[in-house]
């Protein structure tokens, strides 16, 4: 056993990477975060407008807070955030915030920018480390982990004007690697700089069979996308002939379902899936067990406050509008039966901040948790509330069924007949499949019909039809790329509307009347 592997395991048990939290413990555990980012932040400019000072020691600090600061989305906080970025100390956070991840998020919008402080960059580094402590502890062999790690993310080249850095969450992390992992971590400090993804495949093809990989992170879609370059490159049959040791990807960003068989059919042998909920405001949760267990561990410890608003009619508009009136749960308070849209207060200074995904608890006994999508990521025309899990999951089955990986999709709301219809562009390079658009249309509908009981109902009523186009794998990354947007952490949008759509529309007008 190698001398950094015997340092892993010793970190293992001085961490207590797997010590367990149940709800009870958690709550407690969150109070006393909630105590100290208020503490820290009451002599902020934040701190002060919402009287902090007031209510640190408070018998009542959790209602106080709630009364004293609204919860709000991205646009809530861009005032404050932006007299940070235009170099004013102290606003939301003490000091001076010297990185903004740069947040594109599905590529639905303008970009975000959120403040990451040196304190939320020290937390993600220490649950990245507690990570891979944790999958130390799972069968997946000892020996391999302590291969190299292919870490697949943007660029460490940030952008700087002056007053701040900018860029992916990944380029920021990546660049300052724990001193532990250093020596294992891969590609290379120039290849890490490049900003050109389609060089940055081709470099990294390049060094591939220099590595001895035994872990790989990133999101799935450029993961394939580099393992399909290495596999044609050197003429192989499977990416283990290149990497013989590699036993576990760290897969997050976007559902892996997907993905899965695509990747699958990439391997010499199985290897093991883990996945990870790192968001731009923060590390959230990972998955500790295997054997297909759906559930990632939330991080209680790690400089975030979690609130919970349930995500329904009573909270939300229709568009996925957070409502003035909602009622934000605490973790004591949440249910493993409804899903929940996330509200988080940060060490980086967001406060009570809807971060915009939708999760479940999976198993309230180990406090775990799984992303079931985005609160404005979903159809909603005439109340069948199709969310993003039932889209997700309803491909994962037609994959199974057909033996063929539909990776990428997208759904639309269009008229119909005076009523309502659901327009799906799913991505299939097999072009014999397309005959059978209609029998596979059906299919999916049905699979949506048992998935979603709303949606079922629906389509007797408003909801009078559904229909499925069929476009080239390529064509979702072009667009992307056109709209400025590929690289390792943007995602294609699930859901498009609006000036998205016609986009998209225009993108596919060459290829067939979309």
């Amino acid at each position: 056993m190698s001398t950094l592997l015997q340092r892993l395991l010793r970190e293992t048990k001085k961490r207590r990477v797997f010590l367990k939290v149940d709800i009870e413990q958690g709550e407690a555990i969150q109070k006393k975060t909630l105590s100290k980012l208020i503490k820290k932040a009451e002599s902020t400019v934040f701190g002060k407008s919402h009287k902090y000072k007031e209510i640190v020691g408070s018998d009542n600090l959790l209602s106080d807070y709630q009364e004293s600061t609204k919860m709000g989305d991205y646009l809530n906080m861009l005032p404050w955030w932006s007299r940070g970025r235009l170099g004013e100390d102290n606003v939301t956070w003490p000091g001076t915030i010297k990185n903004y991840a740069v947040s594109s998020g599905t590529s639905d919008g303008s970009s975000k920018y959120i403040p990451v402080s040196s304190q939320m960059l020290k937390n993600i580094r220490r649950a990245s480390i507690r990570q891979v402590l944790s999958i130390v502890q799972t069968d997946v062999p000892k020996d391999h982990i302590a291969k190299k790690w292919l870490m697949i993310g943007g660029s460490t080249e940030l952008e700087y004007n002056g007053v701040y850095y900018s860029g992916d969450l990944s380029g920021i992390t990546t660049g300052s690697v724990p001193i532990i992992f250093q020596r294992l971590s891969k590609p290379g400090i120039q290849i890490r700089r490049e900003k050109d993804w389609t060089e940055k495949i081709t470099r990294m093809t390049n060094e591939a069979t220099n590595w001895d990989v035994g872990l790989v992170a990133g999101v799935p879609a450029w993961v394939k996308l580099l393992m399909e370059s290495v596999i044609n490159e050197y003429d192989v049959e499977n990416i283990h002939e290149i990497w013989p040791n590699f036993e576990a990807y760290i897969h997050g960003g976007v559902a892996l379902n997907p993905y899965k068989k695509s990747l699958d059919g990439l391997m010499g042998r199985p290897i093991k899936y883990f996945e990870t909920y790192l968001a731009s405001e923060g590390f959230i949760a990972y998955q500790t067990r295997l054997d297909n267990y759906e559930g990632m561990r939330l991080l209680l410890r790690n400089g975030i406050y979690y609130e919970f608003v349930p995500f329904n009619f009573r909270n939300f508009s229709e568009g996925g509008e957070l409502l003035p009136n909602a009622e934000a749960l605490t973790l004591s308070q949440v249910n493993d039966k409804e899903e929940y849209a996330l509200i988080m207060s940060t060490c980086s200074g967001a406060w009570r901040y809807l971060i915009g995904d939708t999760i479940k608890f999976t198993n309230l006994e180990r406090c775990e948790i799984k992303i079931t999508g985005r609160t404005k990521h979903f159809l909603s025309l005439c109340g069948e509330h199709l969310s993003l899990d039932n889209m997700n999951k309803a491909i994962e089955l037609l994959s199974e069924e057909y033996d063929v990986a539909f990776e990428e999709f997208t759904v639309c709301g269009v008229p119909y007949q005076g009523f309502f219809a659901h327009k799906w562009f799913i991505s299939c390079d097999d072009e014999k499949l397309y005959s059978k658009t209609n029998e596979i249309r059906d299919k999916l509908d049905l699979t949506l019909k048992v998935l979603n009981d709303d949606y079922r109902v629906e389509r007797s009523a408003a909801l009078k039809n559904i229909i499925v186009n069929f476009v080239p794998s390529h064509k979702f990354y072009e667009w992307l790329k056109s709209n400025g947007k590929l690289g390792a952490q943007v995602k294609f949008p699930r859901v498009l509307k609006k000036d998205m759509l016609e986009s998209w529309r225009d993108h596919l007008s060459a290829t067939f009347n979309g």
